[in-house]
């Protein structure tokens, strides 16, 4: 991702990206109390890098990102665009690194979904709302031979 991403066409989403990025991660880690990281996937049909600002949760050295859209019946852009390409790159406050992303298998979702929900209760009401199951995504930092990250 060589490319300068394009930031989410969210107005309010990318102001907050923004003073992320300009910041280096000293503004913005955090949204209404909760951590935030910043998630650049590719496109899906453009191959161009995309950024946008999700609240996160850990599972060990696993970070954690819902896909709810706010309770949406279609699932975020970036969420579409990181099935087609799980290569991502992750800025976690001062931090950034590559990282693969997946969704939680079925198995792992009820445990990972009450991590989230602890930490952004509005969770729980999206899912009331979504006429689908709102994914939760695990994001695992990419290793190189010998333990070293991209």
């Amino acid at each position: 991702m060589s490319q300068e991403p394009t930031d989410s066409p969210t107005k309010w989403v990318a102001r907050h990206v923004n003073s992320y990025v300009e910041s280096g991660g000293t503004r913005g880690h955090l949204f209404h109390g909760a951590p935030t990281l910043l998630i650049t996937t590719t496109g899906r049909r453009s191959g161009l890098p995309r950024r946008t600002a999700l609240i996160y949760g850990r599972d060990g050295d696993r970070y954690l990102v819902v896909a709810s859209n706010g309770g949406a019946a279609d699932h975020p852009l970036w969420f579409h665009n990181l099935l087609a390409q799980p290569r991502v790159r992750v800025q976690v406050g001062a931090e950034v690194f590559d990282a693969v992303a997946r969704p939680a298998t079925a198995d792992e979702r009820p445990h990972l979904w009450e991590t989230m929900t602890a930490i952004w209760p509005h969770y729980t009401g999206y899912q009331r709302k979504a006429p689908r199951e709102i994914p939760v995504v695990v994001i695992e930092q990419a290793a190189m031979p010998g333990g070293r990250g991209l």
